[in-house]
């Protein structure tokens, strides 16, 4: 069985799999800083915009990272 071609496509999907996570976690972190920097009416509408994600999921993102912020560094508040 030659498997040569296999091994390509797991390859590439295991670059792409990471290639997204970093993505996504690059679009969170962006997405919580666009929503600190200078607080505006109609900033959560306009993240939702972009992002393609509801408002609900907005505000959950950051007060998830809002709780990180607080918790601070692992091991530092233990």
């Amino acid at each position: 069985m030659d498997t040569a071609k296999l091994e390509l496509a797991a390859q590439r999907y295991r670059e792409a799999e990471a290639a997204l996570d970093a993505a996504r976690a690059d679009l969170r972190a962006e997405a919580v800083a666009a929503m600190h920097q200078d607080p505006k009416r109609g900033d959560q509408a306009e993240v939702a915009r972009i992002t393609g994600w509801t408002r609900e999921q907005i505000r959950l993102l950051v007060k998830a990272a809002e709780q990180r912020e607080v918790a601070g560094p692992k091991g530092l508040n233990s």
